[in-house]
């Protein structure tokens, strides 16, 4: 998630961070004939002029063929918010976990283990399938202080995943080498994902040829972002994925306007045409991985639903 802190936003067309751009939700898209997974959103984050309840967007991708997100957990609130939503919600499974710009903050007040401590049990849930998004993030923490805290959480994170056997989502962000080394000194876990792939084709084929996942997101239809496209074309098929990171990274030609995971086919079908290939072969592929990286969405167990849950504060 590129900017971690800012849950249930709310913001209209005239807000000035937007630069009076129109904010209403973007609408659907042709539906795809082959479905595939969004392997990384972030539900609880309402953005738009008129904010969607969780449910009404996972209604919506499922009308266009999004079988199912990972809903994602970016400190210990949203982590709970996460769980326990997937508990009850046969389309969404999650991942949990303290993102990396929490750690300094968390170590200042003495409070990381703490808070580690508590992903620990919640990693111990039934749809609970993936410890992430952890990682480093040097843009936003530059301070030497803040980038051990990092470190310290990540690699907690990281043999937390190993002992659960749960998948990892990386988050990575202006710290590349960082990440590749501290993967390589610790041991990754078995399916290990970077998030939102940000690296060149070069550091894509290190990442592949490592065995690990590379998701993409609607960044990858930017017109400035070639070195994400040539990535893209250097892995084997068999190592990718798709996301939208929403309410973030919305896809061309809607960038700028709120992200939600029923705007999945516009990523993708921009992928299949970069590629040169079908758009239901590679849905079908990237359907496939996903399952591998998570296992099948109705294999885990849900509960009855008790009601609408709140938004985290």
């Amino acid at each position: 998630m590129t900017e971690p802190f800012l849950r249930a936003r709310h913001v209209g067309p005239d807000d000035p961070a937007r630069g009076g751009r129109d904010r209403g939700w973007p609408p659907l898209p042709e539906a795809l004939v082959v479905g595939v997974y969004d392997n990384h959103t972030h539900l609880e984050i309402a953005d738009g002029v008129t904010p969607l309840d969780y449910r009404e967007q996972l209604d919506r991708a499922s009308s266009v063929g999004v079988r199912g997100v990972v809903q994602v957990g970016t400190d210990l609130v949203t982590s709970r918010w996460s769980a326990e939503i997937a508990s009850h919600e046969p389309r969404v499974l999650a991942a949990v976990a303290l993102h990396p710009n929490e750690a300094p903050v968390l170590e200042a007040a003495g409070l990381l283990d703490e808070h580690l401590a508590g992903i620990a049990e919640l990693a111990a849930r039934a749809r609970v399938v993936a410890i992430g998004e952890t990682g480093l993030d040097f843009f936003r923490t530059p301070d030497e202080t803040g980038q051990r805290a990092q470190f310290r959480s990540f690699e907690a994170h990281i043999e937390l995943a190993k002992q659960q056997n749960l998948a990892m989502q990386i988050h990575d962000r202006d710290a590349h080498a960082e990440v590749l080394a501290t993967l390589r000194r610790v041991g990754a876990p078995e399916r290990t994902v970077f998030h939102c792939f940000s690296g060149d084709r070069e550091f894509a084929k290190l990442v592949a040829d490592s065995g690990w996942y590379l998701s993409f997101a609607g960044t990858v239809t930017f017109k400035n972002a070639q070195p994400l496209r040539e990535a893209l074309e250097v892995i084997p098929r068999s190592r990718i994925l798709i996301e939208t990171d929403a309410p973030y990274l919305t896809p061309m030609p809607f960038r700028g306007r709120p992200n939600s995971a029923y705007l999945i086919p516009h990523t993708l079908r921009a992928m299949a045409a970069h590629l040169g290939t079908d758009v239901s072969m590679l849905a079908a592929q990237i359907s496939s991985n996903t399952e591998l990286v998570y296992g099948h969405w109705d294999d885990h167990h849900v509960d009855p639903p008790t009601g609408p849950f709140e938004l985290p504060a």
